[in-house]
């Protein structure tokens, strides 16, 4: 990351974003042509080799995107539901192989047989289905899951008319930000997208940062398969975003906000950008809002196709046109963030949570949860369960409470769950009453809840096939700044590969080595936390490992 090039970028603002022009260039054939690249380097100042190494990073501007027409999901829950083989069969009925790409993951882990075209989403088609979605591009892509909360509703309960529910922002506004700023921080909410870092103490670094130039940044990159709940936010709550954004915005004096939000969610994009229009009609963003006196405009931003900028710092880099590759810290970006300018990022369940809290108040929402997990927290159950979906429920709630009650339990024998992403733990069916849905419960378990989602390992899915695609999945996506998460996950992918497919034995103290070089040496968390699913299914599943390991 080159602070000189985040100056560069930002002398354009953000209505001339370099990251946005590269993505319409190659909306056309998949990837921009090399003569339109170099028109950007002359109109943001940027080395052309600079540019080339941005286009060339992401899935859907890099040169082998090129003439790409469907993408296939290959995340973990259409991987371990075993759906794709098919499903790529019948797409290969329609298109050449050079014409077939791959998207992790699209959001439709509650039924599978998920793929990409047209620009829309789909899945659970049949073969008729598919058929005529490729013969007449206007099929409707139908998505059903169930939503549900259990306890108090502060994320799934109805917006209402609009003027009524942005009214508590012209109401908080009056009473300055110091009250706002004081109101959260007693509510004392986490991060909710998996590092559960205090939202309150965020924004008051933020606040009290010196400069005229601020921003508040939506982590919308929601790429952890299995997990959905920021889809359903940003295609059916909206509005509680965008109200979270505008409120943490008055609170550190920035004038943007940004949602920044991934290309595998076009629904998600066009359902945004259609609420921001209709908030500016309204007379609810932009200059003087509703007679306040506070300024405030949203920029939406279609992400690429890097799982990586899911890690702030990444995101940032990513915003102004570099490579996303992770920052080292400090500064922090409520210091020194987007073009250098003081930033806060969190992600969309953390920000649409900020009106409940306002209009219960922080006291109230303290009341709800564990001591140290305050609130609510959306998981996703993938289509293993008899009602896969969405649910809201209350920090402390026994997840067997939400493996029986709320998902009506396994469709079929399951030995294992992967909550909280690729990086999360593999909590194996015998510690399901051990554990309760907040940040405590799983770390002293030695798991990790994340984003709360999961995704099922069904008894007869090998679970050396699945470390395999985690090390597979983490290889792709590193951003490639550390050797140790860029060579490891590599390393990692390769032995596993290896020992499954021949009589290769994986040394033990040379595993062992690797996964602690990716957790000691790993600048972020995705080198770093790779290592904690890899170490459950070693703990709880010695013996389907017997075979590709050395004897001990």
């Amino acid at each position: 990351m080159s602070k000189n090039l985040s100056e560069l970028s930002g002398r354009r603002g953000l209505q001339e974003n370099l990251f946005e022009e590269l993505g319409i260039l190659a909306r056309k054939d998949g990837t921009p042509e090399t003569g339109e690249m170099d028109r950007l380097s002359e109109k943001f100042l940027f080395g052309k080799a600079n540019i080339y190494g941005t286009a060339t990073f992401y899935d859907f501007t890099k040169p082998e995107n090129k003439n790409k027409k469907v993408y296939v999901c290959n995340g973990s829950a259409c991987l371990t539901a075993g759906t794709q083989h098919h499903l790529h069969e019948k797409i290969s009925e329609h298109f050449s192989a050079e014409e077939i790409g791959h998207m992790t993951c699209l959001g439709r882990c509650h039924e599978n047989s998920s793929f990409h075209f047209d620009g829309k989403n789909y899945s659970a088609c049949s073969d008729e289905q598919l058929n005529e979605i490729f013969k007449s591009k206007n099929a409707r892509p139908l998505d059903n899951y169930h939503v549900e909360s259990l306890g108090h509703a502060a994320l799934t309960s109805p917006i209402g008319e609009l003027e009524n529910y942005f009214s508590l922002l012209k109401s908080w506004i009056d009473s300055g930000h110091d009250a706002m700023l004081a109101e959260i921080k007693t509510a004392n909410i986490r991060g909710r997208g998996g590092a559960g870092f205090p939202m309150g103490f965020k924004l008051e670094s933020c606040k009290n940062e010196p400069g005229e130039t601020k921003f508040v940044v939506c982590n919308a990159d929601e790429g952890d398969p299995g997990a959905y709940s920021d889809r359903y936010i940003l295609e059916q709550r909206v509005h509680a975003l965008l109200f979270g954004m505008m409120a943490a915005g008055f609170i550190i004096g920035a004038k943007w906000g940004v949602v920044y939000i991934r290309a595998e969610y076009p629904e998600a994009i066009t359902i945004t950008e259609n609420a921001v229009r209709d908030l500016y009609e309204r007379k609810w963003l932009g200059e003087n809002i509703q007679g306040t006196g506070f300024n405030f405009d949203f920029k939406v931003i279609r992400a690429q196709g890097a799982y990586i900028c899911g890690e702030e710092t990444a995101l940032l880099s990513s915003l102004e046109g570099q490579r996303p590759e992770v920052r080292t810290r400090p500064p922090f970006p409520t210091q020194r963030g987007l073009f250098n300018r003081p930033t806060v990022v969190n992600n969309v369940e953390t920000l649409a949570s900020i009106h409940y809290i306002l209009e219960k108040g922080g006291k109230h929402y303290t009341s709800i949860g564990t001591e140290k997990s305050k609130g609510t927290k959306l998981v996703c159950l993938d289509s293993h369960f008899n009602r896969s979906g969405m649910y809201e429920v209350e920090m402390g709630t026994p997840l067997r409470v939400v493996v029986d009650e709320l998902g009506k339990g396994f469709k079929h024998r399951v030995k294992a769950m992967q909550i909280g992403g690729p990086l999360g733990g593999i909590v194996p069916v015998s510690k399901i009453d051990s554990l309760t849905v907040d940040f405590e419960s799983f770390a002293q378990n030695g798991f990790l809840l994340g984003h709360a989602s999961v995704v099922c390992i069904p008894e007869n899915f090998s679970l050396v096939e699945y470390v395999e695609h985690i090390f597979e999945f983490a290889a792709y996506e590193s951003c490639g700044k550390c050797f140790p998460c860029r060579l490891g996950t590599q390393r990692g992918q390769e032995m596993f590969a290896k020992a499954r497919t021949s009589d290769y034995k994986i040394p033990r103290v040379l595993l062992e080595d690797l996964l602690f070089t990716l957790t000691a040496g790993s600048l972020c968390a995705h080198g770093g936390g790779i290592p904690l699913p890899v170490k459950n299914a070693l703990q709880y599943f010695p013996e389907e490992f017997d075979r590709v390991l050395e004897s001990r």
